[in-house]
């Protein structure tokens, strides 16, 4: 189900028969300074608002042109649902206009941010989970800061399938495939139970409600992909070199990615209609793996 066409309080009220225009852009002015609806977000549609208030489209309509004269709203008279503004001096949206950026440069600082707004959505797609656990200690700091403090954190991760025989890393002789695949499974259950761990302590910690999921994919991902809060997709792809590299006492000639300096493109819902598109078919895409042919993932060796 797509977070961003869901009832704008998460849930229905009773319809009345004598709200006014005026009365809807009150309230859903009051759900966007709480938080409820975020900068970037899509609105419901119209039709789904007039039903949820019980009124007309047409005060649907009066009732977002107020939240769009006051700036809190835009893209109003577009055919696809509005589009909720950025307040005056919030960072701009990620999107086009941003440039692509090494993961670890362009990562931290989205994460960071996503990790303000009162329910955390971050589904992450990736070989690993390195660069996403290195990406959240920022905001776990800013946590245990005060500086911090959300309520909700749902995390999903798909990494590969310890039972496949991985694209890359791989070695470029066949024979050395079992060393590496060992040293690549170990990693990937390392940095996934620190991300969980790490998570899970803000439960005790800040009584906040941490909930963190993997999967495992049959297929090697040729790319990372991150969704933040619904609003957003960071993409990058894996790009292989030939290098050498030691294991256990032995060199070992393989093809590999350097997952932490792959080059992130960012995509905002909102930015325009090509990013809105993307960051809405990577969420159906996620869901999709994610429902399908992807598998329980458990971070044992």
């Amino acid at each position: 189900m797509d977070p961003e066409l869901a009832s704008a309080s998460g849930r229905k009220r009773p319809q009345r028969s004598r709200t006014s225009h005026r009365e809807v852009a009150d309230e859903l002015r009051a759900r966007i300074r709480s938080g409820v609806l975020r900068p970037g977000q899509r609105m419901p549609t119209q039709a789904k608002l007039a039903d949820e208030f019980g009124v007309e489209r047409g005060a649907v309509r009066e009732a977002l042109r107020i939240l769009q004269s006051e700036h809190l709203l835009t893209n109003v008279s577009k055919g696809s649902p509005a589009t909720v503004a950025a307040p005056p001096g919030h960072a701009r949206v990620a999107g086009s206009g941003m440039a692509p950026q090494p993961t670890m440069v362009g990562l931290t600082p989205r994460v960071a941010e996503a990790f303000a707004a009162p329910h955390v959505e971050i589904d992450a797609l990736c070989l690993t989970a390195v660069s996403l656990t290195l990406a959240i200690g920022e905001p776990l700091r800013q946590i245990h800061a005060g500086q911090l403090k959300p309520a909700k954190i749902d995390v999903r991760l798909l990494l590969p399938s310890r039972d496949i025989d991985l694209a890359f890393p791989a070695p470029v002789d066949a024979s050395d495939g079992t060393l590496l695949h060992q040293r690549w499974l170990a990693q990937r259950n390392a940095q996934g139970q620190v991300l969980r761990n790490n998570l899970l302590a803000l439960r005790t910690t800040h009584g906040i409600e941490v909930r963190v999921s993997f999967r495992a994919l049959p297929f090697t991902p040729p790319v990372k992909l991150y969704l933040l809060n619904g609003s957003e997709a960071l993409f990058a792809y894996y790009t292989l070199t030939r290098r050498e590299r030691q294991i256990d006492h032995e060199h070992l000639q393989l093809y590999d990615a350097e997952g932490t300096r792959s080059m992130l493109f960012a995509f905002g819902q909102g930015a325009d209609l090509r990013d809105t598109t993307f960051v809405e078919q990577s969420h159906l895409w996620f869901d999709a793996l994610w429902e399908t042919i992807s598998s329980e993932l458990v971070l044992t060796s």
